[in-house]
């Protein structure tokens, strides 16, 4: 467990090193304020535009609070998930193509221990930033839209990260696979776009993929509540994020070198 901690410990160092603890609340924060900020300002931002007939009069309707919230929520769906994958993926092939990965487990260091210390960092490190980005824009949304019962945004924080664990340990999991940075790109993306499409084609059959937390996410904003599935979702996701951080931690044990 010692080794668990020191390992835990240089995870947060690198981090710090890399500038990874600077740039990911930044670009998560951006990201998060985006959407409430420019949809309260886009008949000015029209305006600003041009191109628009003399004496012609802009009235867009001002949305909910909780409309605007269920929209930042997209925001992280889409280019979001693009971070998330982007901030984890060089993880593990990193110091394997290096050379680091060698002298870590020339050390009495167990496997398990070695990939849990990664997946804790980077889980609880890209949770921290999420959740100061989400809570900047539930602030600015109550501040310039309807408000926004405190509970739902909290529910909503706890619901969607979910599906940002399962993001980030897919991606750990190609990172252990694959000794090429692209090939890591390629294949966390790629499962993670198919299990989205799954759940968008067959919504019937896919209740209890974890794709499903973002729609229960934007549920619970929008009603206050989860639907019937919500259980059935969340046993399922965890067994499912437990699944890949085993085959992670069996796929590095079977490296034929460090």
């Amino acid at each position: 467990m010692n080794s668990f901690y020191i390992l835990f410990q240089k995870e947060w160092k690198e981090s710090w090193k890399d500038g990874k603890l600077l740039w990911l609340p930044v670009v998560l924060i951006l990201l998060g304020l985006i959407q409430p900020i420019s949809l309260y300002y886009m008949p000015q931002i029209i305006d600003m535009a041009g191109n628009l007939p003399d004496g012609a009069v802009i009235d867009i309707p001002k949305p909910g609070g909780e409309e605007v919230l269920v929209s930042t929520l997209s925001q992280f769906g889409t280019v979001g998930t693009a971070i998330f994958v982007f901030s984890v993926m060089g993880s593990i092939v990193n110091e394997r193509n290096h050379g680091s990965l060698s002298l870590i487990m020339a050390r009495p260091v167990n496997p398990i221990h070695y990939i849990g210390s990664k997946w804790l960092a980077q889980v609880l490190l890209v949770l921290a930033s999420f959740t100061v980005s989400y809570g900047l824009a539930f602030y600015y949304t109550n501040l310039l839209f309807g408000k926004v019962g405190i509970d739902r945004f909290l529910l909503s924080l706890s619901v969607y990260s979910v599906w940002i664990v399962f993001v980030m340990t897919v991606t750990l999991f190609f990172s252990a696979l694959f000794r090429h940075i692209g090939g890591v790109a390629g294949g966390s993306i790629t499962l993670i776009a198919a299990v989205s499409l799954a759940g968008s084609l067959f919504p019937r059959f896919t209740e209890w993929t974890p794709d499903k937390a973002k729609s229960q996410a934007s549920y619970i904003i929008m009603h206050g509540s989860w639907d019937g599935t919500f259980a059935w979702m969340m046993f399922s996701s965890a067994g499912i994020v437990f699944l890949l951080f085993m085959c992670t931690a069996f796929v590095f044990k079977r490296y034929e070198s460090y």
